[in-house]
């Protein structure tokens, strides 16, 4: 009973309360027709296409009577944001380390409807990236593994092109508590920096059935080790002492 003038815009309200980590989906659908009850005049009502006739209902006297707009929505639980001490994976410029971080994953729900493949999700891409892993293999009464999806993300693009080719990660081992229904994963994060830095990143787990965890990550890149020390030698008073030494250069 929603009257609405031409031109004019209206806003409908979609509140997501989850109470489990699992994905929810709803449809919103948006019903209108004329205020006066007469049909849109539309000539070539059979000629109209199979995703206009799922939409429209077509008058008996030709025109159309009524218009539907479906969205599907798709509700994806996001874990509360602690104020967790961030992992700090450290070691000085032009040298690399490795580093273990070991996360916890709470209210997994196996056994959820997954997602569909077809979403837009802003977490994290579903387009079968080299880090999706099928990381939980579920086994108690319960008959598909549960798989996850996970990335580092960056505050902007600057810390994106700053960091992403220094870091690299990979999962190394996946446990499964079926009483505290907790997931512990342990990643092995890589850094080589070339130069002094320090940023922070996050690490995003995204669960197929529903469900996103973050975590924070700090990168820092302490001054590089000295080369060498050069020595030079007086030869006399006011007279030049010259050494050479030679510089390599990593790139072109």
């Amino acid at each position: 009973g929603i009257r609405l003038a031409p031109k004019e815009k209206l806003d409908i309200p979609v509140l997501f309360k989850p109470d489990t980590m699992k994905m929810y989906e709803a449809v919103v659908v948006i019903h209108v027709m004329r205020e006066n009850g007469e049909n849109w005049p539309y000539e070539d009502t059979a000629e109209l296409n199979k995703d206009l006739k799922s939409s429209v209902t077509v008058g008996e006297n030709g025109g159309i009577q009524e218009i539907l707009w479906i969205y599907p929505v798709y509700g994806i639980p996001e874990a509360p944001q602690q104020k967790l001490v961030p992992a700090v994976v450290r070691c000085r410029a032009r040298q690399r380390v490795e580093r273990r971080i070991e996360v916890l994953l709470t209210g997994v729900v196996p056994g959820a409807a997954v997602m569909p493949a077809t979403r837009n999700s802003a977490v994290v891409s579903t387009k079968k990236p080299a880090n999706i892993q099928e990381v939980v293999q579920v086994t108690d009464g319960f008959s598909k593994p549960v798989e996850f999806l996970y990335e580092l993300q960056y505050q902007s693009n600057e810390i994106k092109s700053q960091l992403e080719t220094l870091v690299g990660m990979h999962l190394v081992q996946s446990e499964w508590d079926t009483e505290s229904r907790i997931v512990t994963l342990i990643f092995n994060i890589v850094f080589a920096p070339n130069k002094p830095i320090r940023n922070e990143a996050t690490l995003v787990v995204q669960c197929t059935t529903g469900g996103v965890w973050k975590f924070p990550v700090r990168f820092i890149a302490m001054e590089p080790e000295v080369d060498d020390v050069i020595n030079i030698e007086a030869v006399g008073l006011n007279k030049e002492s010259i050494i050479g030494f030679k510089l390599a250069s990593q790139t072109r």
